[in-house]
């Protein structure tokens, strides 16, 4: 099987990477390296093929999708701040960068091409649990631009018989999550202040619910997405998440038992374009690809906190 992975040298896309090459398929990576790193990639550089490029290019689209039989795009610029603070890149990248990647996949056969959209789409949507049949209520350019890809993607599917499917990512953490950026995720700046002795930062009460999903289980829902035959599957879009919503309290108390820092946070006001609750029901994902994730958020917490522990002590490479 010839695989193309967009952002495969990210934090989600280059775990896929290792599970494709495991299940022995023919890697070829498109990235430009804008947040992903070349060191994700380190243990496999000699098993892949790597197109260095940018999605909002369509030629370099082009290139990449060549003789592909399966896309997973991955490529994006992620982050709620990031957003607000420059919504016309984050739209430039999210929604024209994707368009690139649908004209390219379409053109060149591909057979299924899998989209990472966002648990974000739900928005402001009092609902929750959060199910794929709420209405979308995007607050912040970010979620916007996974609202408006994906449904690219899906009509893709119905416009020109594209074997199509969008999977909205719940708080994904784990190994290689990057700390280091101003608009880093909360696991990795969880993990970043306590092993540096100094104080997290939580925004809002900290009461705050999220579904933090092991990157091994979004890695899971992503095989199942692009290799699961049968109805219901193309066209759709799925939750996938662990399942167990915790608070961001409950995270901080978690982490901090992992590294054995008990350094209280510093709480501040919410964050414009954040949500209160992002609890997700992921039965559609169980019952059409079989997605079963295995990670609790203590046992998920436990192997992130091994890689954290050993990245600290080697100086924090890059």
């Amino acid at each position: 099987m010839k695989v193309l992975v967009t952002g495969g040298a990210g934090f989600i896309g280059s775990h896929l990477v290792d599970a494709l090459l495991a299940r022995g398929a023919q890697v070829r990576v498109l990235d430009n390296f804008a947040t992903g790193k070349r060191s994700n990639l380190r243990q496999v550089m000699g098993d892949i093929e790597l197109i260095e490029g940018d999605i909002r290019d369509l030629d370099t689209c082009r290139a990449a999708c060549d003789g592909m039989e399966r896309v997973w795009h991955l490529a994006a610029l992620g982050s709620v701040p990031r957003s607000v603070a420059d919504p016309l890149t984050s739209h430039t990248v999210n929604i024209t960068g994707t368009l690139h990647m649908l004209l390219a996949a379409r053109d060149a056969g591909v057979r299924r091409l899998v989209f990472a959209s966002s648990s974000s789409v739900y928005g402001a949507n009092p609902q929750v649990p959060r199910e794929e049949t709420q209405h979308p209520m995007p607050i912040s350019p970010y979620a916007n631009t996974k609202l408006s890809a994906e449904l690219y993607t899906l009509i893709f599917s119905q416009l020109y018989g594209m074997e199509t499917v969008a999977l909205r990512y719940f708080n994904v953490f784990g190994p290689r999550q990057d700390p280091g950026s101003q608009y880093a995720a909360v696991v990795p700046l969880f993990f970043s202040a306590l092993l540096s002795g100094k104080s997290p930062t939580i925004y809002g009460d900290g009461e705050q619910s999220r579904e933090f999903t092991f990157v091994e289980d979004c890695v899971q829902g992503n095989i199942l997405a692009g290799t699961v035959e049968g109805p219901g599957i193309v066209g759709e879009a799925f939750n996938i998440a662990a399942g167990r919503p915790a608070t961001v309290n409950r995270l901080l108390a978690t982490i901090q038992r992992a590294v054995g820092a008990e350094i209280p946070a510093q709480y501040r006001p919410p964050r414009a374009g954040d949500v209160r609750f992002s609890d997700a029901v992921t039965e559609k994902a169980a019952g059409r690809l079989g997605f079963a994730p295995r990670y609790t958020l203590e046992a998920g917490i436990a192997k992130s906190a091994e890689w954290y522990t050993a990245w600290h002590a080697a100086g924090c490479p890059a």
